[in-house]
């Protein structure tokens, strides 16, 4: 949930148990296809557990904010694989299965689509669970009806025609959660923040300034680590890493007599953040030149250092992605289609149009 507990104080919730409630209902899953006659061994289901408890292990503290700031071009995806590849070396390739699955190369496709999809475990818990924690009751679904409802024909995940309504508000749901929860402009301002501290950290850092911080945090702030340059021991450096080490950095660079950190950590720390405005239409480089230099002669501070402060950005939705993976309903005469022919919900076309919202971030009056 990165920074969303500035929004919702109820967001505290890990990625631990979401992990968690993934293979809950993964489990689940498993015992409903079998029910219904779609054979699973025992090793594919260790492969499909092993698989969607660790699909999200990649993730370093504060969720995406990492991703764009002490690495680069490595995404969480690439980082999990790389943990469950070491992992499977110390357990003499008792994970084999398990990344065969999550990489979607194993032949049985339904599998893969269980771990990553329209309609995958990691969707059916997350979103049923950062509802509960935020308190957002829009975003609630009915997880366990979904799961009863699949089924498996010709190697594809389906849902029989009886869960419609349930899959129609899975999606409503989960376009209400995007743009209530994971892209509330508050949330969205407070990541760019942390990027802003990191980013700027590693500037001070590779001029030689002294930062206090943990070792692992300071092994990124000091290294250029990207795709070639993420060796084992990155890896093993990474897996130390929590939000506590940057909580910790934020406490302590606060008082930092750099200008541009200090101010940045001190908006994080007090919630005191930047104002942020939401437009349909792009940001006009006037309005961020006149923000610009506004902040340039109030505090005296290069360009590069205001842009820490004034910048913009876009936010782009698409509840369902129906040209590349579709949720496809299994009707009782056999016939198959997808779920917003299907449907008779107006709605569900237009939800698979992406949305572009921009935004504007410049300081209040007073910082």
């Amino acid at each position: 949930m990165g920074l969303s507990y500035l929004v919702y104080p109820g967001a505290h919730h890990t990625r631990f148990h979401h992990a968690l409630g993934c293979m809950h209902l993964m489990q689940k899953a498993v015992n409903v296809l079998r029910f219904k006659g779609v054979t699973i061994s025992n090793d594919e289901e260790n492969g499909l557990l092993l698989a969607i408890l660790l699909h999200d292990i990649g993730h370093g503290p504060f969720s995406h904010a990492m991703e764009h700031s002490i690495v680069n071009d490595v995404s969480h995806e690439e980082i999990s694989l790389r943990f469950m590849e070491e992992l499977n070396v110390e357990f003499n390739g008792s994970l084999t299965l398990a990344i065969s699955i999550f990489k979607g190369e194993y032949p049985r496709q339904f599998m893969c689509e269980l771990i990553s999809s329209q309609l995958d475990m990691d969707r059916a818990d997350y979103l049923k669970r950062d509802s509960f924690y935020t308190g957002v009751a829009e975003g609630n679904i009915n997880s366990e009806r979904l799961i009863t409802m699949l089924n498996v024909v010709d190697d594809q995940l389906l849902v029989e025609e009886k869960g419609i309504l349930s899959v129609e508000k899975f999606l409503i749901a989960r376009r209400f959660m995007y743009w209530q929860v994971y892209m509330h402009k508050t949330g969205v301002v407070a990541e760019q923040l942390l990027m802003g501290v990191l980013k700027r950290a590693k500037e001070l850092v590779q001029q030689g300034v002294k930062l206090n911080c943990s070792d692992a945090l300071f092994y990124f702030l000091f290294s250029e680590i990207n795709g070639e340059s993420f060796t084992n021991e990155t890896l093993m450096v990474f897996s130390k890493l929590d939000d506590y080490d940057i909580v910790a950095a934020l406490k302590e660079w606060k008082n930092h007599n750099d200008f541009v950190l200090s101010s940045l950590c001190q908006m994080i720390l007090d919630r005191n953040l930047l104002k942020v405005k939401l437009k349909n239409k792009a940001i006009k480089a006037s309005d961020l030149k006149e923000h610009s230099e506004e902040i340039i002669k109030k505090y005296n501070i290069s360009k590069h250092e205001a842009s820490f402060f004034v910048f913009h950005g876009e936010l782009t939705n698409q509840a369902y992605q129906n040209k590349f993976q579709k949720i496809n309903i299994l009707f009782k005469s056999g016939k198959i289609k997808d779920i917003v022919k299907a449907s008779d919900q107006l709605n569900l076309k237009a939800l698979s149009k992406p949305i572009t919202k921009y935004y504007m971030c410049y300081p209040k009056k007073k910082m």
